[in-house]
C-alpha cells in the first residue's frame, strides 16, 4: 500500500494548504482508506467524491467519504467495488446499511463511513452543508478530475 499520502497528523503538500487542508486531525489509517474507497468509488464511475474530516466533532469515526451516482444500480455498483477495493487489504465494514433501496447505502469501516447517494438523495440531504466546518481531505487528481478528462501520463 505504500506510505499514507500524509505524513503526519497534518496535511503534507507540495504547495500552501487551504486552511481545511491544514487542519486534518483524522488518522493516518482513515485518510488511507477514505483515498482507497475514493478511487475504487472513481472506477465505477462516482460523482462529486468529497472525503470530509470529521474526528474534531465525532467520536465514532474519523472520517466521511460522500459520492453520488446517477441511479440505483450505479450506487450498488459502487458500493461493491469499494468493498471489494477494501477487502484486497483485508478490511470489512462492520455494518452496511441501506442497500435494500439502492439509493444510499452506508458502509462503517470505524475509521472511515462511507456514503453512496443516488444523486437526488445526496442534494436533499446535502451532507456536505451539514459538515462544513470539517476539513476536506485532499483526494488524487484521478478522483477529483471531471469525467471525459483524459490523463497525459
Amino acid at each position: 500500500m505504500g506510505t499514507p499520502p500524509y505524513g503526519g497528523r497534518s496535511v503534507r503538500l507540495d504547495r500552501a494548504p487551504t486552511w481545511n487542508e491544514a487542519h486534518v486531525t483524522a488518522s493516518d489509517r482513515a485518510v488511507e482508506l477514505a483515498i482507497l474507497a475514493a478511487e475504487a468509488a472513481s472506477e465505477k464511475l462516482a460523482e462529486n467524491i468529497v472525503a470530509i474530516d470529521v474526528s474534531d466533532t465525532l467520536v465514532i469515526t474519523d472520517v466521511f467519504l460522500l459520492c453520488s451516482a446517477a441511479n440505483d444500480r450505479q450506487v450498488r455498483s459502487i458500493v461493491d467495488g469499494i468493498e471489494e477495493a477494501l477487502d484486497r487489504i483485508d478490511v470489512d465494514p462492520v455494518r452496511r446499511e441501506g442497500e435494500r433501496d439502492g439509493r444510499w447505502v452506508l458502509l462503517d469501516y470505524i475509521d472511515l463511513v462511507v456514503h453512496v447517494q443516488h444523486a437526488e438523495e445526496r442534494t436533499y440531504y446535502a451532507l456536505e452543508r451539514l459538515w462544513k466546518d470539517g476539513a476536506r481531505i485532499e483526494l488524487p487528481e484521478s478522483v477529483t478530475r471531471p469525467r471525459g478528462v483524459r490523463d497525459e501520463s
